[in-house]
């Protein structure tokens, strides 16, 4: 997979500010408002800051968390973990395995077959409908 470097600069006039809070700054949408909570069309959720293909909607579930949970990423090297010791909390962070922006966390409270529960924002994804990649 291609990587994708751009400079703190660029990614700041290619995002809008609260894009830019929640994927270069790690920060966190408001728990029910972000605009992917709800939705149950057929798609597939990119990288809001790159395009990188990471969940289908095949894998996208109710969590009740307050964000789009899905058990499963769209591929192994979609996403990459990271260990994440902020706000006083042991998680697991995930960041867009392309430009290694943030997406959300992993928790281990999914439902089957994997028992994962990725948490992410909104704010940190692109749908697109239809489950085509390309």
């Amino acid at each position: 997979m291609e990587s994708d470097f751009r400079s703190e600069e660029e990614w700041r006039k290619t995002l809008t500010p609260e894009e830019y809070r929640v994927l270069r700054e790690a920060g966190t949408e408001p728990p029910f408002a972000g605009e992917y909570v709800d939705l149950d069309e057929d798609g597939i959720y990119r990288c809001r800051a790159c395009g990188n293909p990471l969940f289908s909607s095949e894998t996208k579930y109710h969590s009740g968390s307050g964000w789009p949970s899905f058990w499963d990423p769209i591929s192994p090297d979609a996403i990459v973990e990271e260990f994440d010791a902020s706000h006083g909390m042991a998680r697991t962070e995930i960041k867009c395995g392309r430009c290694g922006s943030h997406l959300g966390h992993v928790f281990e409270d999914g439902p089957r077959p994997t028992g994962a529960r990725y948490c992410m924002n909104s704010l940190s994804l692109r749908f697109d409908e239809g489950l085509q990649e390309e």
